[in-house]
């Protein structure tokens, strides 16, 4: 991609996948902190930018984001972000984050669980903006 090229279009789509290490912990109850799904999100926002503008891009802004259900170290988080507008220069991003594997200390230390349906813990708009 090069100069004005814009490979950006809605629909477009980036996953990731994070297991959450037992020092990303932030409160009791081994609960984590909002502002690190938010930090999973600005990573998935610039790998899209770097997808459809060859370029990291910069995170504007939020305009919502909805705490649905707590997240906790052991998890295995999935976020997407899907492009929704296309501007000139800025892009409308939804983003959600799933729990898709959760820590079961009840069975062991290390046991887990791949949930038989996703948990969605976060789901948030925001906009990006590429030179």
């Amino acid at each position: 991609m090069t100069g004005s090229v814009s490979g950006a279009s809605e629909g477009v789509r980036v996953e990731h996948r994070r297991y959450v290490a037992h020092h990303a912990a932030h409160y009791g109850g081994g609960l984590v902190d909002g502002a690190y799904v938010l930090g999973l999100f600005g990573d998935a926002a610039t790998e899209l930018c770097i997808r459809t503008d060859g370029d990291e891009g910069l995170f504007a802004a939020y305009d919502s984001v909805e705490f649905l259900a707590p997240v906790q170290a052991g998890d295995v988080i999935e976020v997407t972000a899907e492009i929704d507008r296309v501007g000139r220069r800025s892009r409308g991003v939804t983003f959600v984050a799933r729990v898709v594997c959760r820590a079961d200390p009840a069975r062991g230390p290390s046991a887990a669980t791949v949930l038989a349906e996703p948990a969605v813990v976060v789901r948030a708009h925001g906009t990006v903006v590429v030179p």
